[in-house]
């Protein structure tokens, strides 16, 4: 068995457009932090922290180390994550959006399907010919729940601002394509599903008009589904003939969540 990871690190190195801070403690600098906030509960031990007190001195430590520690401030939207119809809006399909920790986990665990889209440039979406295409080349017929995971090569560009402006979006009719099927989940090794801001925007702008605006997103409005953001080395697997694990991480009430996305070859 080979596992092949398909997902892209929480990393405040690389540049995006949120902020993404990691506030990391050191093993020397723990047992600081830990006296400052176990005395700190209380104003007497305030004081005494204050004076030079401390319950647990560095001697007392095996090689005077404690234990690190990693504070993550991040959006759910940042690293390889999953999106539900919380995010798309406060409705789905007429009934109340589900949130990320709703996803039904059977749809995570699933024979998986990779199409080869490289050829689509970032003014373009991939449109339901562009998957029909795609699965005659690799003569596979989609049957329901399968995860299909679309590869555009854009996640070559994670860690600078073209990760952000030059990737080919999806075309609500390719979604629908997929719907139709019985698909639950689908993915993309893009940092979205809808073009990149600088084309949307733009047409926003000139025409006035909001259908411009995250058409692929809103669509969850309507159609409900799951779908797999900045997924990452398409390239190092198959078309098909394996299993995409794509777990979310529990979180209460989000519109995402992150995954560890791998895929699982015989």
């Amino acid at each position: 068995m080979r596992i092949i990871d398909l997902s892209l690190p929480i990393d405040e190195q690389a540049f995006e457009v949120h902020k993404v801070e990691i506030e990391r403690t050191s093993h020397k600098a723990g047992v600081e932090k830990f006296n400052r906030v176990l005395m700190g509960k209380t104003l007497l031990g305030l004081i005494k922290y204050a004076l030079g007190m401390r319950i647990v001195k560095k001697e007392d430590l095996p090689d005077e180390e404690f234990l690190s520690l990693e504070v993550v401030h991040s959006p759910v939207h940042i690293g390889t994550h999953l999106d539900y119809s919380f995010h798309y809006g406060s409705k789905t399909e007429n009934r109340p959006s589900k949130t990320a920790e709703e996803i039904p986990l059977e749809y995570c665990y699933q024979d998986g399907v990779k199409l080869d889209l490289t050829h689509k440039k970032p003014a373009e979406v991939i449109t339901a010919a562009d998957i029909g295409a795609a699965l005659k080349k690799i003569n596979y017929q989609l049957k329901p729940l399968d995860i299909v995971l679309l590869q555009t090569g854009a996640d070559k560009l994670f860690g600078g601002p073209k990760y952000f402006s030059d990737y080919p979006g999806v075309d609500i009719s390719a979604i629908d394509y997929l719907l139709d099927k019985g698909i639950k989940i689908f993915g993309t090794d893009t940092m979205g599903i809808d073009r990149p801001y600088r084309f949307m925007l733009k047409e926003f702008l000139e025409k006035k008009d909001a259908k411009y605006l995250y058409p692929s997103h809103f669509y969850g409005r309507q159609r409900e589904f799951i779908h797999i953001e900045r997924l990452a080395n398409l390239e190092k697997i198959p078309a098909t003939g394996f299993k995409i694990n794509c777990f979310p991480v529990k979180i209460k009430n989000t519109g995402a969540a992150w995954a560890r996305v791998v895929a699982i070859l015989d």
